[in-house]
């Protein structure tokens, strides 16, 4: 009787080594597999003509779409380019024209005629042939404005600088002693036919860039 008390007691104490021993071990934390540095894909090497398309881009959002227009005739005029980026730089720079800021609605309609009749099968051409109804019909209406009596000396101005007929829309500022807005100001002085210079002559038009620059323009070799 008292050796299998004894043994209880032995079996009390145990369990409470065991019991002991759980609460007091030290928690180990499950290991952390390393962290594997994920590498960045390498950039994407653009094409020459990719380049020049993303320069006529930024042109455009730093204000100067005539001078992008310039690019896109420069690249059209590559020897390198494929048919299809020929299509596509032809629908940029028509959509540029007939833009707010293009004053080329005719040029604009021709160059959407051109993807659409010599590059049919491009994607540029379905493109062209979905804006070319609307440049059309735009350009029949401000033609017909211009040749009406009752249309001011500014809005004839306005029309013919907006078809792309600047010739015309200069003389008519001239004789009729207009002042464009600052938008046509500025257009007017990137396709080159106002001039900022202390050598040039005529009057001043006041101007401000896309930046804030002020600028005082007068007709490039006014009176030479």
């Amino acid at each position: 009787m008292v050796r299998r008390a004894y043994l209880t007691v032995l079996a009390l104490g145990a369990s409470a080594l065991i019991v002991t021993a759980c609460e007091t071990a030290p928690i180990v934390e499950p290991t952390v597999d390393a962290v594997v540095e994920e590498v960045a894909p390498a950039p994407v090497e653009l094409s020459e003509f990719d380049r020049a398309m993303q320069t006529v881009d930024e042109l455009v959002a730093s204000g100067n779409t005539q001078t992008a227009i310039d690019r896109t005739t420069q690249l059209l005029r590559s020897p390198d380019i494929t048919d299809d980026e020929r299509a596509q730089a032809l629908l940029r720079r028509g959509d540029l024209q007939y833009s707010d800021e293009g004053y080329n609605v005719w040029g604009a309609v021709e160059d959407m005629m051109k993807v659409a009749d010599v590059y049919p099968d491009t994607q540029a051409a379905a493109d062209a042939t979905a804006m070319l109804g609307v440049a059309r019909e735009e350009a029949k209406l401000l033609s017909e404005l211009v040749l009406r009596p009752e249309t001011s000396r500014t809005q004839r101005f306005e029309s013919l600088l907006r078809l792309g007929r600047h010739d015309e829309a200069l003389d008519l500022m001239l004789t009729s002693n207009l002042t464009p807005k600052n938008e046509e100001l500025i257009a007017m002085f990137q396709i080159g036919y106002l001039c900022v210079g202390d050598d040039q002559t005529g009057p001043v038009y006041n101007a401000v860039e896309a930046n804030g620059s002020p600028l005082e323009l007068r007709f490039c070799d006014f009176g030479k």
